[in-house]
């Protein structure tokens, strides 16, 4: 076993210094006359291998401060808190390149949705900063003063959050500087701005819509399926005879390109949806149009979208998409002197109202005024309720199922939630 070092620390000798062992090592013809002096000025080098059996050895200016760092190394050494100051030394763009290819997302969108966070907000600002220099206070004036939207900031933040939280795991920093930073508060909205169009308001846009794309907005409005679900219904999940759907995958529209996914929004959106005569009566029509196909095609990738099997398409017979839903959806809205510009309070973009997406919250305030009980409600249009923690699901079952379109179809009152 090799004999431990007795000077440790050890001074290193200084070409600036004029004392003898300094003049020895470093003479006065080759590097400079110095003012001859007793004391040496060279500093101090604390040695020690790490965890990893390499020597280190950092410097300071006085022998007092080089033992103090030297206890402190030992101590944590023995305990195996041991942070090496250099692995904490790389830049962000660095620790990406390392984190990033360890990340297991799915989701096509999610997956895009980081990137972007990366691309736009997170790397032009971090990405030549070393990870250990970055404070709590920078982090939250950037999100604070930079960042712009609630939502964005809540996008960014978890990105930048797991990059810092996994570099605290790995040892290259001994503090997050993302924990408990606050976000800007969620804008308020003005009760008016949140009411849906009305059962007769609807009526009135869908007599200036393209006549093609009528019965999807009838099955919208009757079913309160979101857009996903909607166009990416299969007719293998319809069943006529028992006027039912299965939401059991949804089309996703990502960077103008449509994607199938395994999974609605939230385990909640797996479900029955109960459709009324109106419903039916709109698959029909898309159904002796385009004839889909029963069978029920894999997943796969998600890029082979399997139209054949769709009920609601294009008018060419590929799958929809809102760019070009809008260009019929907004005159339409326009013709009915509904239409009006809604700011976004986060974003500050314009925003039309009525939304397609709005037709859902109509659906659920018919259900609402039809007495149907607020949990039954969760259940049919796929929302998870419960606490903060720990998430209770239900789905939709056959007594359900009668009961909601009984009381969309005839208003009948339904049974008392004690």
């Amino acid at each position: 076993m090799a004999r431990r070092a007795t000077n440790n620390p050890r001074q290193i000798r200084s070409k600036e210094c004029g004392c003898k062992l300094c003049i020895e090592e470093y003479p006065p013809g080759q590097h400079g006359e110095r003012k001859a002096r007793r004391d040496c000025l060279g500093r101090w080098q604390a040695r020690y291998r790490d965890a990893d059996g390499r020597q280190c050895g950092p410097r300071f200016d006085t022998y007092k401060e080089a033992v103090t760092h030297l206890n402190k190394v030992k101590a944590a050494l023995d305990a195996g808190t041991y942070q090496d100051p250099k692995r904490g030394a790389i830049t962000v763009d660095q620790w990406y390149e390392v984190w990033w290819p360890t990340v297991n997302i799915k989701s096509v969108t999610t997956r895009n949705r980081k990137l972007s966070a990366w691309t736009v907000h997170v790397q032009p600002k971090w990405g030549k900063r070393k990870l250990s220099s970055i404070t709590w206070i920078q982090v939250q004036d950037w999100i604070t003063n930079e960042v712009k939207g609630r939502a964005t900031q809540l996008k960014v933040l978890e990105l930048f959050r797991h990059m810092m939280v996994a570099a605290l795991r790995d040892r290259r920093i001994q503090v997050n500087p993302t924990a408990d930073i606050q976000v800007t508060a969620a804008a308020s909205k003005h009760p008016d701005e949140m009411i849906p169009p009305t059962r007769e308001q609807c009526a009135l846009i869908r007599q200036y819509l393209n006549e093609y794309y009528r019965p999807l907005i009838v099955f919208a409005e009757e079913t309160g399926t979101r857009w996903g679900e909607f166009t990416g219904l299969r007719a293998a999940n319809v069943d006529l005879g028992s006027a039912t759907m299965k939401v059991k995958e949804v089309l996703i529209d990502d960077r103008g390109k449509v994607y199938r996914k395994a999974a609605p929004k939230s385990k909640a959106g797996f479900r029955t949806v109960p459709l009324t005569p109106a419903a039916v009566e709109a698959v029909q029509t898309m159904m002796e149009m385009w004839d889909p196909a029963t069978t029920e095609s894999p997943i796969g990738d998600g890029r082979s979208l399997h139209e054949e099997e769709l009920v609601f398409r294009g008018p060419r017979g590929g799958a929809l998409t809102r760019p070009n839903f809008r260009r019929s959806w907004i005159p339409a809205i326009q013709a009915a002197g509904l239409a009006r510009l809604v700011t976004n309070p986060e974003t500050g973009r314009n925003e039309w109202w009525p939304k397609v997406h709005d037709l859902r919250h109509t659906f659920a305030t018919r259900l609402k005024d039809a007495g149907v009980p607020e949990k039954d409600v969760q259940v049919v249009m796929g929302h998870e309720r419960g606490g903060r923690v720990t998430w209770l699901y239900q789905h939709a079952g056959a007594e359900l199922v009668e009961e909601v379109r009984a009381a969309l179809v005839a208003g009948r009152a339904l049974r008392a939630v004690g």
